[in-house]
């Protein structure tokens, strides 16, 4: 009798072997293959739910391969001192701005190395060629915020906290600065290197006038001369900065609101001398010339004073310095002071910029304070300064003869040669004593020095000023003097 469509469907009719087969094999085939279904299901429920698949152990060797391997390079960076490549900078300009001075931004900023933006109110229609060469972002969301005077000024103390939204990767100090600040990248890595950057910091300078100071704060970092703030602080910041823009609302600057969210969080300035925000009109010579024994690490306003180097434009000038930096960053504007006692001249040298030739014996304490050559920078005044000042005497045979960076030589041992020559203003006035006879004979003044230790401004040492000495006894050939800068002995001490 033959089976029905349906009964051939069943189960067990399926695994229906031949009238031949012995019951014994077919009950060990249904057994063999009830097993391998259950071991199908083991196997997919095994993988879906297993964080580790022990199945496919070339795979799980390759992943946990990679993961060491990503682990042990972020702990290798850590225990890395502080590079050019853990700071991302942060600049704050707009696009009415930024065309112009982008200039001198590019006078210092490494496309190859430097990390960072320019961050702008909008976007640009077309950029300059300077311009392109640093990374913008445009600011969002910050039209919403209350503002009393400056709406801008709340966009820019912002940038901190958006420049750490982006996430960065290996990123340990968010450095803000204004697009006309020039920064010395090297110096400023070694001044944070001092610094442990797992910790809240928030470091940077006052202004240099007393009126400045008193109008915003003395515990406050002016953002024009730069400021940096560790990775925690920004990554609080972030947390606080919309509410502290709302609180603080009727502030007049950006670094203003960012120094009252850091107050907020408990956080205090630390102050260092090498930012300068420059707020001073007028010519900066009488402070570059006497810069105080720290790293040079910003310069602001350069844009708005009197060029730094005679005869030359203020971009000229910023690269001229800039130049000279690049051959010794340690050294740039350190000041070393020697005599000729001879023939009584005193000399100050302010190593990549200029040297202030003295015909009488003047003291260290006198050389290392500036001529006052400029004003205040909001009431044009004499004064008060947050550093002493000496005036530029009307007589011509109490005034120094001023020399300027000529030429700069990198050596192949690791020495430097610069060259500086006299400046001659016009109209310049005489002095016609017999003492300056000998002085004004010298047209140039060549300086050799040892490149610094890169490591000198990173570790926490007693700081003092290089010694000089002046070869041949002061005597002059084809009218140049030769000087010497060295490390002073342990016993040694500039007096008359």
């Amino acid at each position: 009798m033959s089976l029905s469509r349906l009964e051939l469907l069943k189960a067990p009719n399926l695994l229906a072997l031949p009238e031949k087969t012995s019951d014994s094999l077919v009950r060990c085939m249904r057994v063999g293959l009830l097993l391998c279904l259950i071991a199908s299901i083991s196997l997919a429920l095994y993988s879906a739910f297993s964080p580790k698949s022990h199945w496919f152990p070339i795979l799980d060797r390759n992943r946990t391969s990679s993961v060491v391997s990503a682990v042990s390079a972020a702990a290798a960076d850590r225990e890395l001192p502080t590079n050019i490549s853990h700071i991302l900078f942060g600049l704050g300009s707009s696009v009415n701005t930024w065309r112009d001075r982008s200039r001198y931004a590019e006078t210092w900023w490494d496309p190859k190395t430097t990390r960072g933006y320019v961050w702008l109110d909008a976007k640009p229609d077309n950029l300059t060629d300077a311009s392109a060469k640093i990374p913008y972002r445009v600011s969002e969301d910050w039209t919403r915020f209350n503002y009393s005077s400056s709406q801008s000024a709340v966009r820019i103390s912002r940038i901190a906290v958006d420049s750490f939204r982006l996430r960065p990767p290996n990123v340990r100090w968010f450095v803000m600065g204004d697009d006309d600040t020039v920064f010395f990248t090297r110096n400023l890595v070694s001044v944070l290197s001092r610094y442990d950057h797992n910790q809240m910091y928030y470091i940077g300078g006052n202004s240099e006038s007393v009126e400045q100071n008193v109008m915003h704060s003395y515990d406050m970092a002016f953002g024009g001369g730069g400021f940096a703030i560790s990775y925690p602080l920004a990554a609080r910041l972030a947390v606080l900065m919309d509410g502290c823009l709302d609180r603080y609302y009727n502030m007049y600057g950006s670094d203003q609101r960012v120094w009252a969210c850091v107050s907020e969080v408990g956080v205090p300035l630390t102050k260092l001398r090498g930012f300068h925000q420059l707020d001073i009109r007028g010519d900066p010579y009488g402070v570059l010339a006497a810069h105080p024994l720290a790293p040079l690490v910003s310069l602001h306003h350069l844009g708005a004073l009197e060029p730094i180097f005679p005869n030359k434009t203020p971009l000229d000038s910023i690269k001229s310095l800039v130049h000279a930096y690049r051959v010794d960053p340690p050294r740039i504007l350190q000041q070393s002071f020697c005599y000729d006692r001879r023939h009584k001249c005193s000399v100050s040298i302010s190593w990549g910029y200029t040297i202030q030739l003295h015909p009488s014996m003047v003291s260290a304490l006198v050389l290392q304070t500036p001529l006052q050559t400029f004003k205040t920078w909001r009431s044009w005044n004499d004064g008060p300064f947050t550093f002493n000042t000496r005036p530029v005497s009307s007589d011509p045979c109490k005034q120094p003869i001023t020399y300027f960076l000529e030429h700069i030589k990198d050596g192949k041992i690791g020495n430097t040669l610069t060259t500086y020559k006299r400046f001659v203003a016009h109209r310049e006035k005489k002095c016609n004593k017999t003492g300056y006879a000998h002085a004004m004979a010298m047209q140039r003044i060549v300086v050799i020095s040892k490149k610094m230790d890169p490591q000198y401004w990173t570790e926490e040492q007693a700081p003092r000023r290089q010694c000089c000495e002046i070869t041949n006894r002061g005597s002059i050939r084809g009218g140049t003097m030769q000087i010497r800068i060295r490390r002073c002995r342990p016993s040694e001490s500039i007096t008359i």
